[in-house]
């Protein structure tokens, strides 16, 4: 059965959605008429469908009513929300085989631009991620450890900040993912039990890929941080924008921040 499309949210359409956080969306980069990174925005939406369960949509009406929502607009964020159809009380998914998309427009954060070159300095939250491999990677509706973690980042002032796990290990970032470069090679998080995979993040690895430098995914503390060379944060909106400082370090050069950047406008 293909995905019921509205442009408005709906009680009905988001019942499961709001009482159990039963549906998944992405968030694109609309421009000039474009939405920039779509293989890889419905390639994620394709993943959460079949780990989640849930009827994929027909992904060419998806397409293009994604871009009917963005023609004539200069910048502006689409999201797209896939939310599990109603069915019988509880947790149970039997009979409910309908997938609503909801689409949800928003201005474009204009001071990603300043932050690609001048950088960001970046803390460190107090809160935690838990482990969650079930649902590790994917970018579920439920986003409540990071409202609260984004509430931790409003409160001291911050823009960023790195979220550890419990085993005080590096995953991401509160809306960003995480790089660092050592040397030549590239590091980014595993993301196996926590986290979320980003479409900028997969990007990043695959075009690096194609440089011959294999991006090598790790489990690491924050030490590891202290000994990079460079260091990045990426995701589907603000693009890839360099670290200068984290904590009471300074970092100026950013060579392969540079070079991603270019590529990335050149080709996306």
């Amino acid at each position: 059965m293909d995905a019921t499309i509205i442009d408005t949210d709906s009680c009905s359409a988001l019942r499961r959605g709001w009482q159990l956080g039963d549906g998944h969306f992405t968030t694109i980069h609309g421009q000039a008429g474009r939405l920039r990174l779509w293989p890889y925005h419905q390639a994620r939406l394709a993943e959460a469908c079949a780990r989640l369960q849930m009827v994929a949509p027909d992904w060419a009406r998806l397409h293009e009513a994604a871009l009917a929502q963005v023609a004539g607009n200069d910048e502006q964020v689409l999201r797209i929300s896939l939310l599990r159809g109603p069915g019988a009380r509880g947790y149970g998914i039997a009979g409910c085989g309908e997938t609503t998309v909801v689409f949800n427009q928003s201005p474009f954060p204009a001071y990603y631009h300043d932050w690609r070159q001048t950088g960001i300095a970046l803390g460190l939250c107090r809160g935690r991620l838990g482990s969650s491999p079930l649902l590790a990677g994917l970018k579920t509706i439920n986003r409540l450890e990071q409202v609260l973690l984004k509430a931790e980042l409003e409160e001291a002032g911050l823009d960023e900040g790195l979220v550890l796990n419990e085993a005080d290990e590096l995953v991401e970032a509160v809306t960003a993912n995480l790089f660092w470069r050592r040397g030549q090679q590239v590091f980014t998080p595993d993301l196996s039990r926590a986290g979320v995979a980003g479409t900028m993040r997969s990007w990043v690895i695959d075009t690096l890929a194609e440089w011959g430098q294999r991006v090598q995914p790790v489990r690491a503390g924050l030490a590891a941080l202290q000994q990079a060379d460079e260091i990045w944060l990426t995701n589907a909106l603000m693009g890839v924008v360099p670290v200068a400082s984290l904590t009471e370090r300074v970092i100026t050069s950013f060579p392969t921040v540079r070079q991603l950047q270019c590529e990335y406008e050149k080709r996306v």
